[in-house]
């Protein structure tokens, strides 16, 4: 127990000296260094810090396709408080409901198609298909017949080569055993049963595309911004039927979202002909970038077109689907397969709204004073590093301040020290140097040869003063060197104040 008594006084002396620094206000030390060239990359560096955070935040513009070729709608940057408008508070995401109509009749070799027929599915929402090729095979009915040559292992020469109820899941029914001969050639493949013939036996080619690029689509979208309470559509408010009789035109009615499906395919940069017999997806992006800032009127669908599957990838590039239709014949139940290619159209909608918020305002103005700093740690690296007389300069820039030999930053010791009975607060390890006039380096201001500051030469008043205004801390600023004294002797402490 009587060793833990020392160690109570000094952890109660450590926590008042911490309390005691926790109050003290630190400033930097300022030095001016007249330096042309260092002067000119400290502005520089400034400079364009500020052009970045006012102008040009870095980062890839978005792309934008209008036409055949691509472009920056924003440019090669982000730009921060004129174009991004940082000092805004945003949403982004809109809510959004869109509903589509398509008019338009077409024919084929043999058959005349309304919208009824050749759009799928038909009410009409954000994704849907235009069919522009079929290939159909009518009057199927459940019975057997010969497999497909196209599904794998189903080629054979003998029954043996066949597993009766083998079912393949890329096949068309159920195998039979038989080894039957194939609807055209000399070739044979398995028989199956299931619904016959088989597509490849029987299927007719008819091709939809002669007039679909005069197709017209009506694109009815509505946004709305929760955090703002904003919401508008695509659609201009007025009384009269001109919807009857506009086509879209984004520079004098973009108010008219009826759209020609040549004119999209047109814009998506797509050859139609090629597009309507492979098929193909088409995406028709509708951005709604508002700033709230302005009248309502300033907020306006900007449309852009593109190709959205990888059309130089043969096994993904392409569109089709299959769907049947179904009717009896002499109460047998008959079907007709339809293999359809067309043009899928996605209606994206994506957009940003702002408004004027101070906190965002605070923020970004906040950090770009914070990073006008970057400004002088540039410089002072340059300056400690690569100068000339960088040790001239690091020597003046940073003080040193030794360990104190005993804690002193209790009210007792510090009255002690008042009344000149404990020892001065404890020298610095190195003083700011300067050359003398002999061209040795020394105390700033004192002849060689000389001690600067010896005991007798400081009162009393003048000790106290300067133990007030430094703060004894292991670590900590020093007073400049030219002017702190230099302590060789220690004053007795006769009445022991020193250990109140």
């Amino acid at each position: 127990m009587a060793a833990t008594h020392p160690k109570a006084p000094t952890a109660q002396r450590l926590a008042q000296g911490c309390w005691s620094a926790f109050w003290d206000y630190e400033t930097p030390k300022v030095i001016v260094v007249r330096n042309r060239r260092l002067g000119v990359v400290y502005r520089a560096v400034q400079l364009l810090i500020l052009l970045y955070f006012v102008w040009c935040a870095g980062g890839s513009g978005e792309l934008g396709w209008v036409g055949t070729t691509s472009h920056r709608r924003l440019g090669p940057c982000r730009y921060v408080f004129i174009v991004q408008k940082s000092y805004q508070d945003s949403e982004t995401g809109p809510e959004s409901s869109i509903i589509t109509k398509v008019k338009g009749i077409t024919q084929s070799e043999h058959k005349v198609w309304d919208v009824e027929e050749y759009v799928k599915p038909p009410e009409g929402g954000s994704v849907f298909s235009i069919i522009t090729r079929i290939e159909v095979t009518p009057f199927q009915t459940l019975g057997a017949c010969p497999e497909s040559i196209r599904v794998p292992n189903t080629t054979c020469h003998l029954d043996a080569d066949c597993t009766a109820g083998e079912l393949d899941m890329l096949g068309n029914g159920l195998r039979t055993g038989r080894c039957v001969p194939y609807y055209h050639g000399e070739a044979k493949t398995c028989e199956v049963s299931g619904w016959c013939p088989v597509e490849d036996g029987a299927a007719v080619s008819h091709f939809l595309g002669k007039m679909a690029p005069n197709f017209t689509i009506l694109i009815k979208n509505s946004i709305h911004y929760p955090k703002f309470q904003f919401s508008k559509g695509n659609i201009a408010h007025r009384e009269d039927d001109y919807l009857r009789r506009c086509t879209f035109d984004q520079g004098f009615d973009p108010y008219c979202p009826i759209f020609r499906l040549g004119f999209i395919v047109e814009q998506a940069g797509e050859n139609f002909t090629e597009l309507a017999h492979r098929g193909g997806v088409i995406g028709v992006i509708i951005n709604w970038d508002c700033d709230l800032d302005l009248p309502s009127s300033h907020c306006n669908p900007k449309y852009s077109f593109r190709r959205l599957d990888p059309k130089h990838v043969p096994a993904s590039s392409g569109y089709n689907f299959r769907f049947a239709k179904y009717y009896r014949v002499n109460s047998t139940t008959t079907r007709t397969l339809i293999k359809a290619y067309g043009i899928r159209i996605d209606v994206i909608v994506h957009g940003q709204a702002g408004k004027f918020s101070l906190i965002p305002t605070i923020i970004n103005l906040a950090t770009a004073l914070t990073s006008i700093g970057v400004g002088s740690f540039l410089c002072d690296w340059i300056l400690l590093t690569f100068m000339n007389k960088n040790k001239v300069y690091s020597h003046k820039k940073f003080d040193k301040v030794c360990a104190p030999s005993r804690p002193s930053s209790s009210w007792p010791v510090t009255l002690a020290l008042i009344l000149g009975q404990a020892p001065p607060p404890p020298r610095h390890c190195s003083q700011s140097l300067a050359p003398g006039p002999s061209g040795q380096w020394g105390p700033q201001g004192a002849e060689p040869g000389k001690v600067v500051g010896s005991p007798e030469s400081h009162s009393i008043p003048a000790l106290s003063e300067q133990i007030a205004d430094t703060p004894d801390r292991c670590v900590g600023q020093g007073l400049p060197s030219s002017e702190s004294p230099l302590q060789d002797s220690t004053p007795t402490d006769p009445k022991g104040l020193a250990q109140l």
